[in-house]
């Protein structure tokens, strides 16, 4: 997942997701086999708003055990204020668009993704683990 923003606006793009994990987040996604996270990261970004990123700055990563044996899950995060093209308006993704940061949290967004704002938008952190995030809400997390 990427936070791709304009420091001096105070922006960041996001997509309304109405696939999977319904709402509004950063763009991202998977990763391809034989492809490293930070070109995942670039190519995802790419696909789903049409901007070139460089110069990725990694922002911590989330992982979530959800139990019964099954393996665990990872989210890597980066942000970047490197950009190049035209955003957007839409992808099978979702819409795309510009959103001020400080009113990013009244937004409908994807479930637990409030959990993960802290990591791009606050820094000192690396990590969020949780227990339960995915199965349920019931945020059993720790910031570290």
């Amino acid at each position: 997942m990427v936070m791709v923003y304009d420091p001096q606006s105070n922006r960041a793009v996001v997509q309304r997701r109405v696939k999977s994990w319904k709402g509004v987040t950063f763009p991202g996604g998977h990763v391809e086999p034989e492809e490293s996270l930070v070109d995942s990261a670039v190519r995802e970004v790419r696909e789903e708003t049409g901007l070139a990123i460089s110069q990725l700055e990694p922002c911590g990563v989330i992982h979530w055990s959800t139990g019964h044996g099954r393996p665990r899950y990872l989210v890597f995060l980066y942000k970047t204020c490197h950009y190049q093209g035209e955003l957007l308006a839409a992808t099978d993704e979702g819409a795309v668009w510009w959103q001020e940061l400080d009113t990013l949290p009244q937004l409908d967004l994807c479930k637990n993704f409030d959990l993960y704002l802290p990591l791009f938008l606050e820094g000192g952190y690396c990590e969020v683990y949780g227990t339960g995030i995915e199965a349920d809400d019931s945020r059993r997390i720790t910031y570290k």
